[in-house]
């Protein structure tokens, strides 16, 4: 199947599993079913019908160049200066085959997804994939198991075809409605699955979203002049309508077909959502980290460093993060989000970033801030090194305690071992490195009257940012 390529959309923000998935690392990288996370498991899902290396990832600049630069570093991307919804992401990887020359079948996968019966996914793909080289748009839709409200619906024929044409969209119901979807029959859920050849998608979009082709057009007319992909990217995206694939295009398709899908599927969007495929104990509990817990019954608790006590409690969903703790009702999991709105308006990290920071040299812990400072502990990998910077509005300190740190500082260079130091005053051009073959660990603290993330000036950087 060497025309076949998988495109994993990994752009959205995951809001109603805060506290975890934070704007910086939401929960496409995070692992919320057994040890891999939902990004490595959809690609891992997808072995042996689509290899490694032909799967793409569509995903933001901020996220590969971010907290999540390891978790993508071993797959081939496209990034989003901008996010824009399903339609701009999708019309974006397949105008990225048309200019290299390509038309492959394109299967579009969703970053965060699980799906329990693997086998059952292949078939359902080869039949997708069989139907769109004939050059028919495929959706998968999902067989329901019971009248969910949180999802959006498709109507497919009932004459008996395997794949049978699709009527119309409907988004999410009310209760009684979709009830009356499940005793109608032909209803499925929307997965945001689809499979088409990046041609047959890119005429759809013409005929649809015409403005969108057009944007599409100057992205690959720059790209072919200049020869910098990104760059042209970064010039056209931001003018794309914010819109779903579904909304967008395939509402207004012709040839739109459905494979249903049976295949123990969940989108994992909320916490009600993760109870749900969790392992459980008689009591339907699902326990996971420093955790004791009695007489709860039915409750998802996930404990991480400080220990997580629940006595008597029914119902309920328990999150502990090193700067959070989210206690919710099941039933009220969708609602999370709130609270990341209302962390946003208050201009709140909570929302943004874990007090434990992933970045593409190591990591950086915030052990305490307060007014005028802040104290870190930093970990640069071996062979790793941060960029050349300088700070407008603050100093910091830096005490190696374990490792060896190779300091420049206004153009000379220092190495420190354990229990040695160095000061780097306001304005000084700077840069911290770890040349030896074991983590660097040290203790930073920040004195300044701004000591916020942004107050940094990039000379050189190895990462791009």
């Amino acid at each position: 199947m060497s025309d076949l390529h998988a495109v994993i959309l990994a752009g959205g923000s995951g809001t109603r599993l805060w506290p975890m998935s934070r704007q910086q690392m939401p929960k496409q990288f995070l692992c919320l079913d057994g040890e891999l996370s939902l990004l490595e498991a959809t690609v891992a899902r997808l072995d042996p019908v689509i290899p490694r290396g032909s799967v793409l990832i569509v995903t933001s600049e901020e996220s590969a160049k971010g907290e999540a630069f390891q978790p993508l570093a071993p797959y081939q991307k496209l990034l989003e200066p901008v996010a824009r919804n399903t339609a701009p992401a999708i019309a974006l990887a397949a105008t990225h085959f048309l200019a290299a020359g390509e038309d492959p079948v394109m299967v579009i996968l969703p970053a965060d997804h699980v799906i329990r019966d693997v086998p059952a996914f292949h078939a359902c793909l080869h039949a997708a994939v069989e139907a769109a080289r004939e050059g028919k748009l495929v959706t998968f839709g999902i067989t329901p198991t019971g009248p969910e409200t949180g999802f959006g619906y498709i109507k497919a024929g009932t004459s008996g075809q395997a794949l049978p044409k699709v009527e119309r969209f409907k988004e999410k119901p009310d209760a009684a409605i979709a009830s009356a979807f499940l005793k109608e029959g032909g209803w499925y859920w929307n997965s945001g699955m689809f499979v088409w050849k990046a041609s047959a998608i890119m005429e759809a979009v013409a005929w649809a979203l015409p403005e969108l082709a057009k944007t599409m057009a100057g992205i690959r007319a720059d790209a072919k002049q200049g020869g910098d992909w990104q760059k042209a990217v970064r010039d056209h995206f931001p003018k794309c309508q914010g819109i779903s694939i579904d909304h967008g295009v395939l509402e207004k398709a012709g040839n739109l077909f459905l494979v249903p899908a049976k295949i123990g599927w969940s989108d994992v969007g909320s916490w009600d959502a993760v109870h749900d495929i969790a392992p459980k104990d008689e009591a339907g509990n699902s326990i996971q980290g420093n955790v004791l817990a009695f007489d709860c019954k039915d409750t998802l608790i996930r404990g991480g460093k400080r220990l997580v006590a629940a006595v008597g409690v029914e119902g309920v969903s328990v999150i502990e993060t090193d700067d959070a703790v989210l206690v919710a009702g099941r039933g009220a999991s969708q609602d999370v989000r709130k609270v990341v709105d209302a962390l946003a308006k208050r201009s709140a990290q909570e929302h943004l970033v874990h007090r434990t920071v992933r970045r593409p040299w190591g990591s950086y812990t915030v052990l305490e801030d307060g007014p005028g400072f802040k104290i870190k502990r930093i970990e640069v990998s071996p062979g790793a090194r941060l960029s050349l910077q300088s700070h407008e509005r603050r100093s910091e300190h830096w005490v190696v305690i374990a490792g060896e740190a190779t300091v420049t500082r206004d153009g000379e260079v220092a190495t420190l071992i354990r229990n040695q130091s160095t000061y780097v005053p306001i304005g000084a051009k700077h840069r911290l490195e770890n040349r030896g073959a074991e983590p660097l660990h040290l203790i930073e603290v920040q004195v300044g009257d701004y000591v916020g993330e942004d107050d940094i000036r990039r000379y050189d950087d190895n990462y791009g940012r």
